[in-house]
């Protein structure tokens, strides 16, 4: 008799060790492992959190909010560091969400199975990982230096459009999981009804990917307003007076003045980092806010 036919008559005679009480030790002590990562991990956000909270509140008041870059840290405010960021992410939203979304819904829906759509994927899935300082050198040589009749140098559209593309591999693979999450059978119901494969795509495929799409990117603009390395390559300034007042305009970011206070010896601007940290953090919280607002939104309508 055969190995395997052996072993079906063991399992069908019931001499097949279950081994109930090893297994059930196994899944406790993953269970531990696996409560104790996440306590642990907690434990040091929330102890980073509390450390910021209360190095940086007293700190807070409307002077930091209102009041320019300065030497001095009793002066120093945060306010051409927010007005910054706050262009800049309107920038890489305008930017990043309709041809992130707009790359995928082709690559999954209206592209073939060819050497060039499997070049892009690959390509796609390779520029996930790569450094947020290689974008940054890439956004100096093309739209700081080469489209700086367009860009205007060092300047808000430079910034944004640099951001953009370091998020935009991570819109793109999120998009292209939503859209193959939709049933099939949803497809094939549209087109069976006469509809053509835009008006599947737009009117059906789409709005069902939608929260799985916003959820890309909450994740990738929760990237972006956090980077500090691409906005310093393309010539961010560190030390501003001013608030940006079109595309064209010099800007800093907050990561930009937490690092430029972080770096001061004196410990009242290291206080004034943890209050910009604060800030940031508000900042990104009401962004998510916006946009699980809207993800929710659609799951209702579906």
């Amino acid at each position: 008799m055969t190995a395997q036919g052996t072993k079906g008559k063991d399992v069908a005679g019931g001499n097949f060790d279950q081994n109930l009480s090893g297994r059930y030790n196994l899944d406790k002590m993953f269970a531990t492992a696996a409560w104790t990562a996440t306590i642990v991990a907690v434990l040091i956000l929330g102890w980073l959190l509390f450390t910021i909270l209360i190095d940086g509140l007293g700190t807070i008041n409307l002077n930091f909010l209102t009041s320019f870059s300065s030497r001095k840290a009793e002066d120093a405010g945060i306010k051409p560091a927010f007005f910054g960021t706050l262009w800049l992410m309107m920038v890489v939203a305008a930017t990043s969400f309709p041809i992130g979304v707009g790359a995928a819904v082709y690559l999954e829906e209206f592209s073939t199975d060819n050497w060039f759509t499997r070049l892009v994927e690959i390509n796609i899935g390779n520029l996930a990982g790569v450094p947020s300082i290689i974008y940054g050198l890439l956004g100096l040589a093309v739209f700081k230096r080469l489209l700086e009749p367009i860009t205007g140098g060092n300047s808000v559209l430079s910034g944004g459009l640099t951001l953009s593309l370091l998020i935009l591999p991570v819109i793109i693979v999120a998009t292209r999981e939503a859209l193959r999450a939709v049933p099939n059978g949803m497809r094939l119901a549209g087109f069976a009804l006469g509809a053509n494969k835009w008006q599947v795509v737009s009117n059906h495929v789409l709005p069902s990917a939608m929260p799985g799409i916003l959820t890309g990117v909450i994740l990738s603009l929760s990237r972006a307003i956090g980077e500090t390395a691409p906005l310093i390559a393309i010539g961010a300034v560190a030390f501003i007076r001013s608030t940006p007042s079109s595309l064209q305009s010099p800007f800093t970011a907050m990561p930009i003045q937490i690092f430029n206070w972080v770096g001061r010896p004196q410990a009242e601007f290291h206080n004034l980092a943890a209050s910009g940290i604060i800030v940031l953090m508000v900042m990104l919280l009401l962004m998510n806010a916006i946009a699980i607002y809207l993800r929710n939104r659609f799951q209702q309508t579906r």
